[in-house]
Order: structure tokens, then sequence, then C-alpha cells
């Protein structure tokens, strides 16, 4: 079986220096890939690279056997989306009126949504469970909605894959697990694929097919979360003891239901 999602010989840095070089990821379609990797490991790096907001330094990314780099900006729109810890300007917008921007690689150059296109948005806000507050002012509600709304944004866009740039950073473990919770029902319902980066690790232990483990400039491991959390890898990559990633195993097993083992 092919990869859908894949990386030869990926290098990736800023001016033309490389950060972290040889990135070899293979991900079939509807897999989840979270890193891993110490601050300024240079996750969202990779994470930019792949979706084009950085120029590669080398290699390649192909997506569904396509060169990332022969696909329009439109092209690529309509398969990938993405969400970043960049704010976006939302001045006077519902949330609806957010969660809709992601229609705009079908609307044409006036932005005119078609019935269809509602629809899309209806549906959408439905599956992150965020249609209760599509009239509020999106500056008003919590960073765990406003996370969600951002979700419903990227899957508006009826994208194959999503890219997520540290998605529970700064949320309570109630949002934490909320938001990761609905990443697995788009994986199961969708058939999504999910490249993301987390602190977290053990919801990145829960959540994950694969992990890729980020240190000082090159990747140190990828494998099954099972290949990755043993307890004395985790000490190597983070310089830490085992039980500084021990969970409540009650509440990640809200997660774990949702997830891989129900498949």
């Amino acid at each position: 079986m092919e990869y859908y999602f894949k990386t030869e010989q990926m290098s990736v840095g800023y001016q033309g220096k490389p950060l972290i070089q040889d990135i070899e990821i293979g991900l079939h379609k509807g897999e989840i890939l979270t890193m891993i990797g110490p601050n300024g490991a240079g996750k969202s790096t990779i994470l930019k690279s792949i979706a084009k907001q950085l120029k590669l330094i080398q290699g390649v990314v192909y997506l569904d056997k396509k060169e990332l780099n022969h696909m329009s900006g439109l092209e690529l729109s309509q398969k990938m989306a993405v969400v970043f810890t960049e704010k976006m300007k939302t001045e006077l917008m519902t949330c609806e009126d957010v969660v809709a921007t992601g229609r705009y690689p079908y609307t044409g150059h006036f932005g005119i949504l078609s019935k269809e296109d509602h629809d899309a948005v209806r549906e959408a806000m439905e599956l992150v469970h965020v249609t209760e507050i599509r009239n509020q002012d999106f500056t008003k509600i919590s960073d765990g909605q406003k996370q969600r709304v951002m979700l419903a944004r990227a899957i508006c866009q009826e994208p194959e894959i999503v890219i997520l740039d540290e998605p529970t950073s700064f949320l309570d473990v109630k949002y934490k697990l909320e938001f990761l919770s609905v990443v697995q029902e788009l994986r199961i319902k969708k058939g999504l694929t999910v490249i993301m980066s987390l602190h977290e690790l053990e919801l990145a232990k829960i959540i994950s097919d694969k992990i890729l483990c980020i240190k000082e400039g090159y990747v140190e491991r990828c494998g099954t979360p099972e290949e990755i959390f043993e307890s004395d890898f985790i000490k190597r990559l983070f310089h830490i003891n085992e039980d500084c990633f021990e969970g409540n195993e009650k509440l990640l097993a809200y997660i774990g239901r949702l997830g891989r083992y129900e498949e």
C-alpha cells in the first residue's frame, strides 16, 4: 500500500541554512502523526515547510502521489488545511463568519457563498460541536472554543489532510481533551490525515498512529507510540524522568475510546 503523504530527504530551515535535515515521513490516508521534542527543536519549522509557508532547503514532499511544489496554491488549499498559532483578524466576525472563510478556495474572486458552501459551513460546525455558538462574537468566546472554531474553519475547506501546530497549547485539561477527541472523530468519520505538534506527551501517546521525535537539528526516531514511549528513550529525548509524562488514565481513556482502538 503506497503512502498518501510522504517526504524524501526533506531538509528545512531559514535563508538557505538547514535547521533539520533528512526528514523521512510516510503516512497512509487517515493516519495521525504527532511531532514531539524540546522547545525550539524545529517542529513548527517542519510544519510550515510542509504547508509551503517556508521553502524547502532540500528534498521532496508528496501528497497523494503529487509533488507539493507542482501544486498551485488553489489546488493545495483544496487538499490541505492548516491551523497555526498565528492570530487571524476577526474583528466584528461571528464564529460562523470565521468558519465560512474556509470556503474561499471554492468561492471564486467575489467570495460569494452558494447554498453548497453554506451547507459545508453548517456541517463543519456540527462535526466540531460549535453550532450553538455560531452567532457569538469570535473574540468573546473561550480559548478552547476558538480552537474548535478554527478547526471547523479548516474542515470547511474539505481537506484531506490537516496541519496543526501545537493546537492544545494554553488550553486547560478539559479543552485539550475535547479538541483532540474531535480530531479523532474527524479521522474516523472523514478519513482525515493529521500532522501536528504537541507538547503533551501523554496525549501524543494516546492519539497518534505514528510519532516523529525531533531533537537539536535532526530526527531522533519515528515510530508507533508503543515503539517511542519506552522510558529510556523518552528520558534521553527530554532529559526527564519517566513519571513526567504519566497522565490521568481515566481522562486519557476518554480520547482512547474514540480512537484507533475501536477501529
